[in-house]
């Protein structure tokens, strides 16, 4: 047995040796740096700080090259490490309407209150291989205003004194769109990070664990609600991205203080309209907020939010997208990548037991099989 042990410690070493050899790769090519992948890779950096939830653009783009561009690696890397991290104290709510927007559209209303803001997007491109990435100094065309499609350059954020009001405040003001203010009773929001999930789970647990879901199975199961798993008929109402202030009271000053600012996407998506005997007919609305530039995410996350309000809407709970608990239980791919990777661990006592069971069933079978035949 203790051969045995050290055997596989030495080969687990060597696999790791093996594993930094692979992440390096052709060492005649240069080695892609951190930074590189900060700035040239951001829309992979803002789903593993998403999913990761640690808002830090180095760490996340450290994760990325330690994993070599495996982001599920990357997120378990993270997340790993933000549980290492002291908790000092919790911020204010962010104002996402006092957002400094550099992409905001919506697909309600043509004309808004402060224009859409088409921003950087790939919402309008062909999607055909741009060779010319290809050559060195391809990327040069951006030096004169032309992004390596042919596509202008981003426009910079609207500042904030021109911050834009909330399409949905549009619908708001003929009441036409669900009020979602918090009741003077209500507790305080449960918090994933040090908890484990439970149910039932209310609306602000699901949407921390929406915040962190695999992008993947959000947008699968967003699809689904389209498809008729769910009694879902949503529109755009908003989308923006752009950069908000975070405020923390500190107990020196007794005030809040701006310490920072963090790059988010929010989506407001519309959908069905409720109504009862006694409250008139009014859109339902589903929410999806995610670090960075995540419109993919966010709008997966406002879409499975909304399908799971089912049961408080007096809506009759029938698709898996409308089941809080296979939802939630199902969405986090730390959890969900440890689960299938354990798979790969040894098994030899457990495989040698059932083994020998079908061995002996399969005896057993074979020997009824002869007494009937006799």
């Amino acid at each position: 047995m203790y051969v045995a042990v050290k055997g596989g410690e030495r080969a687990i070493e060597a696999s790791w040796r093996l594993l930094d050899e692979a992440r390096r790769g052709d060492t005649r090519v240069p080695e892609l740096s951190v930074a590189q992948i900060r700035g040239q890779m951001r829309l992979a950096v803002a789903r593993v700080m998403a999913e990761g939830s640690v808002y830090d653009e180095e760490l996340a783009a450290l994760a990325i090259k330690q994993a070599a561009g495996d982001l599920v690696e990357a997120i378990f890397l993270l997340r790993a490490y933000r549980t290492t991290l002291p908790r000092f104290g919790y911020t204010e709510p962010v104002k996402t309407e006092d957002m400094t927007v550099a992409r905001r559209i919506s697909a309600t209303f043509k004309d808004v209150p402060g224009g859409q803001v088409l921003g950087a997007t790939y919402d309008y491109t062909q999607r055909l291989l741009d060779f010319a990435l290809l050559a060195e100094g391809g990327e040069n065309r951006e030096e004169s205003g032309q992004g390596a499609n042919g596509m202008a350059q981003p426009a910079r954020a609207v500042p904030p004194e021109e911050a834009m009001p909330r399409v949905l405040s549009l619908l708001d003001k003929e009441g036409l769109i669900e009020q979602e203010q918090p009741a003077p009773d209500a507790k305080e929001p449960g918090d994933l990070s040090r908890e484990p999930l439970s149910f039932p789970a209310d609306r602000s647990v699901r949407l921390q664990n929406l915040a962190r879901a695999d992008e993947g199975f959000l947008l699968a199961m967003g699809y689904a609600t389209q498809r008729g798993y769910a009694n879902s008929h949503p529109f755009a109402g908003e989308i923006r991205f752009g950069t908000v202030a975070v405020e923390m009271v500190l107990d020196e000053l007794g005030e809040a203080v701006e310490i920072g600012e963090i790059d988010l996407t929010e989506c407001q998506m519309i959908n069905q309209f409720a109504g009862a005997k006694d409250v008139p007919p009014t859109f339902t609305q589903g929410y999806g907020l995610a670090f960075g530039h995540a419109e993919r995410k966010a709008m997966s996350m406002a879409l499975v939010d909304r399908s799971l309000r089912a049961e408080e809407l007096g809506e009759t709970v029938e698709a898996p997208t409308q089941d809080i608990e296979f939802m939630l239980s199902h969405s986090d791919n730390v959890e969900a990548s440890g689960f299938v990777a354990h798979l790969k661990l040894p098994h030899y006592v457990d495989f040698q037991a059932e083994l020998e069971l079908v061995r002996k069933l399969r005896a057993r079978h074979f020997e009824d099989s002869q007494g009937e035949a006799a």
